[in-house]
């Protein structure tokens, strides 16, 4: 028991000795380690959110279609298939700004479109087209005889209120089918229906996430091997620190 006793205390004082990082290090390393593991946490969380979001659309898109009258009594939200039979509003093209598809500046198509079984206007996305030169109006065809079209809902990000642009095609850089409907005296769903591939779709590449959950792992892996290699480095400069200090005191009493 007395060996116990007077050996942890000179197990200590070795351990002391070989190891001496000192204060600044040391607060360094404590006021940005949990910084670099939460960032990797977070972003490890991301992308499991980033999954089962996919998954979700995924499996609400291999739904049977309903009706825009069936669609009109669910609460508003994303990825329900819709079937859907009537014509599109060429005279009220709304253009959504600032998308880019492989590079290429370009809009996507927005018309107002009258279901004729449900009696209900409902504000359709029919893709993306390029606009390379904006002196010149995009040039988009519009079938002016009746669809028969698929397609699914998207809840855009809520918009930001901002004054009436007068004439048409009209240019935004945000979905707001509520005040379009406001704008045009129409009462129609507010949601945003984004066209399968099929007649008068354009480019319907739909992205269901900004940044998929790779991308996430990718960061994480980054701020993983940053607390990794934070971690490194102190261990290192503190070896070497009572190195140096115990090398200096034997030269000293020498």
């Amino acid at each position: 028991m007395q060996y116990s006793q007077h050996a942890t205390p000179h197990r200590s004082s070795r351990v002391a000795q070989a190891f001496r990082p000192g204060l600044a290090p040391t607060l360094v390393v404590l006021a940005l380690l949990p910084v670099l593991l939460g960032l990797g946490c977070w972003q490890l969380s991301r992308a499991a959110e980033k999954r089962t979001l996919l998954t979700a659309a995924e499996t609400q898109r291999q739904q049977d279609p309903i009706s825009a009258a069936e669609l009109e009594r669910l609460p508003p939200r994303s990825y329900v298939r819709v079937r859907l039979q009537g014509q599109l509003d060429a005279e009220h093209t709304v253009l959504l700004d600032n998308r880019t598809r492989d590079g290429r500046a370009g809009v996507e198509v927005l018309q107002p479109f009258y279901d004729r079984a449900g009696h209900q206007w409902l504000l359709i996305n029919r893709g993306w087209t390029a606009w390379p030169d904006r002196r010149v109006p995009p040039r988009i065809d519009t079938p002016d005889h009746d669809l028969l079209l698929d397609a699914w809902t998207y809840l855009p990000p809520p918009a930001t209120p901002t004054a009436p642009v007068a004439g048409w095609p009209r240019l935004v850089t945000q979905v707001d089918a509520p005040a379009l409907w406001d704008q045009l005296g129409r009462q129609g769903l507010p949601l945003e229906i984004r066209l399968e591939p099929g007649d008068a779709a354009l480019d319907t590449d739909w992205p269901i996430v900004a940044m998929p959950p790779e991308r996430h792992v990718g960061y994480a892996v980054q701020w993983f091997a940053l607390a990794f290699a934070l971690t490194g480095l102190y261990l290192y400069l503190g070896i070497r620190r009572a190195r140096e200090t115990s090398n200096h005191d034997r030269h000293d009493s020498a």
